[in-house]
């Protein structure tokens, strides 16, 4: 197992990078969001709010206004999991927020080879893999700016990111279906 450190040893890049973070989200769900009472109401059928306070969302907005960009691949599955739903009802607020989410088949990500595993990708030199655990919790994160796994990270995100499709066309067709 790689040095590990916790995810908040790594929240300065969030407000440090220069021109571009980008995101790829592989995962069926997430344990942080499962134990949040929104989900929970969001399984007994109500939509999530939007949450335009919000940290997340308060520096998006920040960061997007000094010309930088937030960017990410959500791997969904065929049909979604719970968790997966659950993103895509709320990236609305990521997105409103300046960030640019995309989705993309499990089975398209498979044929593309894409990594089996979440990571952030800043300016395109500095990568943050995450741990999960297998109840899909983060256990830490690993921070490398080896050249090789730099470029197979960002030649993952350039297959990924043009066959993607914006999150908002994928929510109304699933939406649709539940």
């Amino acid at each position: 197992m790689p040095h590990l450190i916790p995810f908040a040893e790594v929240g300065h890049l969030f407000t440090e990078f220069e021109h571009t973070a980008w995101r790829l989200e592989t995962r069926q769900g997430y344990a942080s969001d499962r134990q949040g009472a929104r989900f929970q109401m969001f399984l007994r059928g109500v939509q999530p709010r939007p949450e335009p306070d919000h940290p997340w969302n308060v520096n998006v907005r920040a960061q997007t206004r000094l010309g930088k960009r937030f960017a990410r691949v959500r791997i969904i599955d065929d049909p979604p999991t719970d968790g997966q739903r659950f993103l895509l009802a709320t990236a609305a607020a990521n997105v409103e927020a300046g960030e640019d989410i995309r989705i993309l088949a499990r089975d398209e990500a498979r044929r593309l080879g894409l990594p089996g595993h979440d990571v952030w990708l800043f300016d395109s030199r500095i990568l943050v893999r995450i741990h999960h655990d297998g109840a899909d919790a983060t256990l830490g994160v690993e921070v490398t700016d080896d050249p090789a796994r730099v470029l197979r990270i960002r030649r993952a995100r350039d297959a990924a990111w043009c066959r993607a499709t914006p999150t908002a066309q994928v929510w109304a067709r699933v939406r649709s279906t539940v």
